[in-house]
């Protein structure tokens, strides 16, 4: 099985490689890794749904709008996504998000994500797989 993202350490921040088939794909995979980042996301319930719908200018701002819109949810709301129904049609991204909202007596707590960074943001196509790396501040 392919690995969807792994943590990348940077002095100071902290940062995720991340793997798709697809870009669809690409955008899940960093959501989720994003997640793992702030807590043990098995444990938090499925109990509510939200939708994004954004229009980018290029692949990397909507990479990085639609990690800081699910920051955003979190930070406001204390909802985290676990499943990602991701869908990009020329520069619109619309998504379907099922999760829960984060409870710190139930939920571990990692690290308090406050943005993701255009800093060295990058989004390629290696051979048939999509790959992006992001920074985020924390």
């Amino acid at each position: 099985m392919m690995k969807k993202y792994e943590q990348l350490d940077i002095s100071g921040d902290v940062g995720l490689r991340v793997w798709g088939q697809t870009l669809e794909e690409l955008f899940a995979h960093a959501a989720e890794g994003m997640g793992e980042l702030v807590t043990d996301t098995t444990n938090v319930e499925q109990t509510e749904k939200k939708e994004i719908s954004l229009v980018s200018e290029n692949i990397e701002s909507m990479f990085i709008q639609w990690l800081n819109e699910l920051i955003f949810l979190f930070d406001a709301h204390g909802f985290l996504g676990k499943s990602f129904d991701v869908h990009i049609a020329d520069l619109a991204l619309h998504a379907q998000i099922s999760g829960g909202i984060y409870n710190p007596e139930q939920n571990e707590s990692r690290l308090l994500i406050k943005a993701a960074t255009y800093h060295q943001v990058s989004i390629q196509k290696v051979n048939s797989m999509w790959e992006a790396a992001v920074i985020f501040d924390i």
